[in-house]
Parts: C-alpha cells; sequence; structure tokens
C-alpha cells in the first residue's frame, strides 16, 4: 500500500485596523487563524499568521503558527524561517521553543536537509526532555539518513514511551515509506497483543490489520468500530472491501461514511471515485472528485487532484491529464510521484497510438492512484501540540 495523499479573509478595512492597533481585532484574526489551521484551511490559517506579525501580535506564536501552515503547503524553506524567527524571539517560552525547534526538524526532514534535521534533533535531545514524539522524529531524520540501528534504538524509545496503536502505526509507515515493512511490522503486532478498549482502539486494529494484509482480521475488528459508531471505521472498512476486489461493500461503506454525522466527506468521496475508476466509470468518477475538493482539505485535495489526473489518463484524454499534471506539480511540487507521472505523460502526448498509450497508461494509472488514505497525517513527523492548541 502506497502513502497518500473549512472559510474566511481578511477585510481591507480590518487589516488597516490591525495595523493600527486594534487589539480586539488583532486577538480576532489571530484566533480565526487559529481554528482555519486546526480545520486544514492552511492558506487562511497564513494570512491570518502574517497579519498578527505584521501587528506585532502574540508574535512568537505566530511566528509558530505560520510555520506549521508552511509546512503543510509545501513550502518547507519559509516553514524553517519562520520557526527560526519564533526561535529567535526573546520571549518565546522553553515549552514553545522545543515544539518549533521539533517543527523545524520536521520541515529540515521534508526539505531533505537531513543533517540540519539532526542538529535540531540533537539539541533536542542535550537542551530538553525527550518524550515519545521527539524520539520518533529522531528516528525518522535517521532512517532517512539511512542510520538504521540509531533509527531503531530511537523508535524503541518512542514506542516504550508510548505504547499505543497510533505509535506503532506510525513507526510502521515510516519503515513503509522505505520499503522496510518488516522492520515495522513487528510493532504492530506488538501493539495487537494489548486488548481494545473502545471503538478507537477496534479501528487502529483494523488499520494494523490492514497494513499487514490480514483483510480477515481488519474486517473483523472494523466491523466491531463501526457497530461502535465509528465513521473512521466506515472509511476504513470500505478500504479493507476495495484490497479484496468487493467493490460493491467497498463502495457501501464510503457512501456511509459521507452520509455519517462527523465525518470527512472528501476523503469519502474520493473513495467512492476510486470505486468508479475500478469500475470504468470514469465521468462518475470525476462527479465524486469534484464533489470531495469542495470540502477538502490541502491534503485531501492532493489525494483529490491526483486521482483526476489519473481518470483523464484511464481516459486516454492525455492533452487534459498533462495541463492539470503541470497545475498539480505547481500546487505540490515535493511529490515524487507526480513527477514521475509528468515524465510518462509527455512522452505519450501525442506522441504513442492510443493503443500502445492505452496498455502502458493501465499499469501506470493502477500504480499511482491515490487511495482514501487515514487523515491522521503523520506525515509532520511531529504532533501539533504546543503552547497554545491549534
Amino acid at each position: 500500500m502506497k502513502n497518500k495523499r473549512m472559510l474566511w479573509m481578511l477585510t481591507a478595512g480590518l487589516g488597516i485596523c490591525a495595523l493600527t492597533g486594534c487589539g480586539g481585532e488583532e486577538k480576532k484574526v489571530y484566533k480565526q487563524a487559529a481554528v482555519d489551521l486546526e480545520q486544514g484551511s492552511y492558506d487562511y490559517a497564513l494570512q491570518g499568521f502574517q497579519s498578527s506579525i505584521s501587528s506585532r501580535y502574540k508574535t512568537t506564536e505566530s511566528y509558530r503558527g505560520a510555520g506549521i501552515s508552511n509546512l503543510h503547503l509545501g513550502n518547507y524553506q519559509d516553514a524553517i524561517d519562520c520557526f527560526t524567527s519564533g526561535l529567535d524571539n526573546e520571549k518565546a517560552t522553553k515549552k514553545l521553543k522545543k515544539d518549533m525547534l521539533a517543527y523545524r526538524a520536521t520541515a529540515e526532514l521534508k526539505a531533505d536537509l537531513y543533517e540540519a534535521a539532526m542538529a535540531d534533533c540533537q539539541t533536542l535531545a542535550e537542551e530538553y526532555t525527550m518524550d515519545a514524539d521527539t524520539y520518533y522524529l529522531t528516528g525518522c531524520v535517521a532512517l532517512a539518513m539511512d542510520s538504521y540501528d540509531e533509527a531503531s534504538s530511537n523508535f524503541t524509545e518512542a514506542y516504550s514511551a508510548d505504547a499505543t496503536y497510533d505509535m506503532a502505526i506510525q513507526i510502521y509507515e515510516a519503515y513503509l515509506e522505505k520499503d522496510m515493512e518488516a522492520d515495522g511490522t513487528r510493532y504492530l503486532e506488538q501493539v495487537l497483543q494489548t486488548e481494545p478498549k473502545d471503538a478507537a482502539d477496534y479501528c487502529d486494529r483494523g488499520k494494523a490489520y490492514y497494513y499487514m494484509q490480514d483483510y480477515t482480521n481488519a474486517q473483523k475488528e472494523l466491523t466491531e468500530a463501526v457497530n461502535k459508531k465509528s465513521t473512521e471505521g466506515m472509511l476504513l472498512l470500505g478500504m479493507v472491501y476495495q484490497a479484496q476486489g468487493d467493490t460493491a461493500n467497498a463502495r457501501a461503506m464510503y457512501q456511509q461514511y459521507v452520509e455519517a454525522d462527523g465525518s470527512d466527506p472528501a476523503r469519502g468521496y474520493n473513495g467512492l471515485a476510486l470505486c468508479d475508476m475500478d469500475e470504468g466509470s470514469y465521468d462518475s468518477a470525476l462527479e465524486n472528485i469534484s464533489k470531495g475538493l469542495e470540502d477538502a482539505s490541502t491534503e485531501e485535495m492532493q489525494d483529490l487532484y491526483f486521482n483526476e489526473i489519473v481518470v483523464y489518463e484511464k481516459q486516454l484524454d492525455f492533452a487534459t491529464a498533462l495541463s492539470k499534471m503541470q497545475e498539480y506539480i505547481k500546487m505540490f511540487p515535493d511529490d515524487e510521484n507526480a513527477a514521475k507521472e509528468l515524465t510518462f505523460l509527455q512522452s505519450r502526448n501525442g506522441e504513442l497510438s492510443n493503443d500502445t498509450a492505452s496498455d502502458t497508461t493501465s499499469d501506470t494509472a493502477e500504480d499511482t492512484s491515490a487511495d482514501t488514505g487515514d487523515s491522521s497525517d503523520s506525515s509532520d513527523g511531529y504532533d501539533e501540540s504546543g503552547e497554545e492548541e491549534y
């Protein structure tokens, strides 16, 4: 399985008021930015935090918020700069500094600045109390540097400090990204020895079995989660059915998820689009992708836009696929799969016969379509904890 992939705008009057020192408006701008960040509206969050920085309201926290927003938007150097400015602020508390150091290391990791990321991790180890999240982050950096023993040691410390389903799954996913599933599977096997207590546990157990391709047990655990009113369980159960080729039941679960209270519809519509693609119903797939984009966060948009491109490939509309891929890469420049797809589309756009293109496209589209995923989003490598919860 491959790794994956709500609004408010400052008015001109409000911006002027903030700059001229209206404390109440400055507070409102900052609080709205925090809400936007929590809801995944990273562009709007970034605008709000930048306004707060300009008006010098909660400067350290605003640099942190702007950094996190940039991190989610793929603006890694901008994120690093924001966290550095926050760290340099003399009013930054020790708790905030630890938090921003970890975020800066995450941004450096994503920007492939491994030495800088490890330097920040070493600062965390030397000057602060290490916890499960910082051990996990250090393990991820070490893994990226091919320092496998150091990665294993830090992951062991992370799991010892937080022996939960979530941590076991995060460690597995880190190894999965390096095609080292066997090293991560032991954490899944270990955590599965614990007894589930609630719907969330059954859901995580189902996810673990799904990763291990034990679909029988995954279905059993997720059915229990759904019976306990877990909307997340509905989504994952749809993925399990789809992995087994049971498109009808997968579609039923995705539809149930879309209609459920408290669900994140974009992920359900992405699942429905994948079912449509499996059945060759490409117009329906585009319709579901369009519906999903209406409520999608940035990460969810990435999956949906990528799958939209795959649909056009399957329809042999390479001109539209190429155009949309060029737009996609501007939005998500760090997506390595997209770079490969762009090369594929450039080589086939008008250069091969439809028969030849069809043969190649079938394999490529199957390999690269983005599944519904899990929006817990461990991609940050660090929990969004700090002096203020977003």
